[in-house]
């Protein structure tokens, strides 16, 4: 892939890496050249970097006697520094100043700043709240919210008490929330009297009532007025008696105490996304998650305290907790609200020159999309702040790139990062001193031993392979929920290459020692034998005007499998047999003829996760008449039904 940008000298020179790797050199007594030389002592000496990380954040621990690494390079098994006790809202409540800690902005044009120190008073109020309603370490608390500063307070509190995190976007239906919730048995529910998406304002209190209807174990419920200023909670029903406003819970000028756990005391629940089945109840630790994260945002992203941070994101969705860890850089959070594209496409770029926004994230599904429209942010906005922009979600294909490139900044650090909710952070991610190639992940992580295996567990180079992780790492989950013997844990990522985590990436390490992620591994089409990645089809497709957005499956058929197409086409526009040609001769010109699919159908939706990730596996499952077992995992369930028993299909 050719290099589509490189940084600036005076970049390279201010980036927080290369103050990093100075400092190692020298207490080290090493010659580190760069991030390569770097990347190679982080996996030979994996305690020796994670204590450098700890040390550069000024990490706040009581690191304690004993091993740095409990049960060596087991996987799973192994346990980072298991004498260290520390608190996760100490590290991200350090700062307590004038400084605004978290800027809120939503659709309806609702401007909130919270300073460091009104952020540190308004969690130790909510604290004592948690307090008193008998909330003790290892309790869960449950968030059913939007992306509002109250999420981030209840989060602190909880976890200032050392209670467990767990939350869920309000647009996740009651069923899809009790799957996740009903799992975890939450002692305290905080939750919104309603919610903002497209203009439109849906109310959340009967949901909320038909959710403590069937969790016994929620003792109390948080309501935050932000339909209304002063709700009306007998919306509740039966379980008014629960409920407390937000502005009422907890005393003001109680003082915040910060409980001191192990390094690996649960901090959140996470949830896989629930396409195939009730979701995995996913649990991560305080201390790796709280080091994973100071490594990704101070030296990947480069935050410095001067920046001011912002990921596009849901309460739902990891994204929002990594976000959120922001807050241990001093850096500035802005959270939105709503939808990015309400009430045109240019909201988000307002916003980001408004608030003079430095780091941008988003996912590559919303740049994809953003392309489609008629807003161009280089035209439109004054994006001078803004010098780096991160995609996540799904792989960002190199139209993207030079998309980004072309119609955003050409002076901007293009980021795509790669991991999940399973780590709680990324396997590969951005360098600020590395130039970035089009089409690739700038790096596999620091302290991260990724590498491609073939079928048979031999690692390959310059071939695509099984995107793994062959030594153990400090985020990795304590474990999944009430799976006391690890038996699900251990078959959801150790299973196929037996001591060695299996992510499920179709991926492959690029000549710049760089990655390319082709796809979820179960979502590989077969055809003829040969394994093809859906996200190269992706990469021919949604460049051509006349289609908004394509899903890739292969159907079996004859012995075999072929490939479909289903495809989002511009109301302007018609799947005639002329726009069928010219799909599959950019589909053959960017790929190869095995990609070439077989059927090509316009379907008028395409489902999605409540992340925005397209569901390859359900709408497979539909074609050959398979139940979807978790509808309520998707946002736009009814799309499904285009694809059933399709006459396009039958021949």
């Amino acid at each position: 892939m050719s290099e589509i940008w490189r940084p600036s000298a005076a970049r390279v020179a201010d980036a927080n890496l290369t103050r990093f790797i100075a400092g190692i050199s020298t207490r080290k007594g090493l010659q580190l050249r760069g991030y390569d030389d770097l990347h190679a002592w982080s996996l030979s000496r994996p305690t020796d970097f994670w204590q450098e990380v700890a040390h550069f954040a000024g990490v706040r621990a009581d690191w304690g006697p004993g091993p740095l690494l409990e049960n060596g390079g087991q996987m799973p098994g192994a346990r980072f520094f298991p004498s260290a006790r520390l608190n996760f809202a100490a590290n991200l409540l350090r700062f307590r100043d004038d400084q605004a800690a978290l800027i809120f902005r939503n659709e309806r044009a609702t401007r909130r700043e919270i300073s460091y120190r009104q952020l540190h008073d308004l969690v130790a109020r909510v604290a004592d709240g948690l307090k008193s309603a008998g909330v003790v370490p290892g309790d869960r608390v449950a968030g059913y919210l939007p992306n509002i500063p109250e999420a981030a307070i209840a989060m602190l509190a909880a976890t200032s008490l050392g209670a467990v995190w767990s939350s869920c976007s309000p647009d996740f239906g009651v069923h899809g929330v009790l799957d996740r919730f009903g799992q975890i048995a939450p002692k305290v529910l905080f939750t919104v009297d309603g919610y903002i998406y497209a203009h439109k304002s849906i109310s959340s209190l009967s949901s909320v009532a038909e959710l403590l209807a069937k969790i016994s174990s929620i003792q109390q419920v948080v309501v935050i007025p932000y339909l209304n200023t002063a709700p009306d909670l007998d919306g509740l029903g039966a379980a008014r008696s629960k409920a407390t406003l937000f502005d009422a819970f907890g005393s003001s000028g109680a003082a915040l105490q910060f409980a001191q756990m192990s390094f690996n005391h649960p901090l959140y629940i996470l949830y896989s996304s629930g396409t195939t089945g009730v979701p995995k109840c996913i649990v991560h630790g305080a201390g790796g998650t709280l080091l994973q994260h100071q490594k990704e945002h101070l030296l990947h992203a480069d935050v410095k305290r001067t920046d001011r941070l912002f990921y596009f994101t849901t309460c739902g969705w990891m994204m929002w907790n990594w976000l959120i860890s922001g807050l241990a850089t001093g850096a500035t959070l802005i959270l939105y609200d709503g939808s990015p594209f309400h009430p045109d496409a240019g909201v988000l770029w307002r916003i980001a020159q408004d608030e003079r926004i430095t780091i941008f994230g988003t996912s590559a599904k919303y740049l994809s999309a953003l392309e489609k429209s008629s807003f161009v942010p280089v035209e439109k906005a004054d994006l001078s702040a803004v010098r780096t922009i991160l995609s996540t979600g799904s792989p960002l294909l190199p139209d993207g790139f030079d998309y980004v490139y072309r119609s955003i900044k050409s002076d901007v650090l293009l980021a795509s990062i790669s991991g999940g909710t399973d780590i709680v952070s990324c396997f590969a991610l951005g360098c600020p001193t590395r130039p970035v190639h089009r089409g690739e992940i700038q790096c596999r992580g620091l302290g991260m031993a990724v590498d491609i295996f073939d079928e048979n567990g031999k690692s390959v180079r310059g071939a695509r392979g099984e995107l793994v992780c062959t030594a153990p790492f400090p985020s990795m989950p304590v474990g999944f929920w009430n799976d006391p013997d690890g038996a699900r844990y251990r078959a959801a990522y150790f299973e196929r290459f037996p001591g060695v985590w299996h992510h499920g990436d179709y991926a492959a390490i690029t000549e710049q020692d760089g990655l390319v992620i082709y796809g979820r591994s179960d979502a590989v089409l077969n055809p003829g034998g040969v394994r093809i990645g859906t996200a190269e089809i992706y990469t021919a497709v949604e460049g051509l005007d006349e289609i908004i957005e394509a899903l890739a499956i292969g159907q079996d058929w004859k012995g075999d499998v072929r490939v479909v197409l289903f495809v989002r086409i511009k109301p302007a526009f018609t799947l005639d047999e002329p726009l069928k040609k010219r799909i599959r001769d950019t589909i053959r010109a960017h790929t190869t003829p095995r990609h070439v699919p077989a059927k090509i159908v316009a379907v008028p939706d395409i489902p999605r996760t409540h992340s925005g990730k397209l569901t390859e596996l359900a709408v497979r499952n539909v074609v050959h008449g398979l139940p979807v077992k978790n509808m309520d995992a998707l946002a736009n369930p009814g799309a499904l039904e285009y694809f059933r028993d399709l006459d396009e299909l039958a021949s």
